[in-house]
């Protein structure tokens, strides 16, 4: 995959986690905000920041969270940046970090 290829894809599969993300703003203690292009999540208890971004040299999507870096590639097979270690794509992974988190819940982007 070239670096134009990278980008249009990598903004689309952020774009479409920014707007889940606003979705999901109001059923747990979080603000999102985006940044240069990157998404900054921000947690008030227990506090937190996760830092969601494109990698343009390596061609992956990382996720600073919980004191991880995690990095994610495109897959041809899903159609989605995937967490190769646990075959998790960007969206269920974000998930599932937030409600680490927040210690439990129930957040979901749909």
């Amino acid at each position: 995959m070239d670096e134009q290829d990278f980008r249009r894809r990598a903004d689309a599969a952020l774009e479409v986690l920014k707007r889940s993300l606003y979705a999901a703003e109001g059923d747990a203690d979080f603000e999102v905000e985006e940044n240069s292009g990157a998404l900054h999540i921000s947690f008030e208890e227990p506090p937190g920041r996760f830092v969601i971004s494109p990698n343009s040299p390596v061609r992956q999507i990382w996720i600073s969270a919980l004191s991880t870096s995690f990095k994610l590639d495109w897959s041809e097979e899903k159609q989605d940046f995937v967490l190769s270690k646990t075959g998790e794509a960007l969206k269920p992974l974000v998930a599932r970090l937030i409600n680490e988190q927040i210690g439990g819940g129930t957040v979901t982007l749909g």
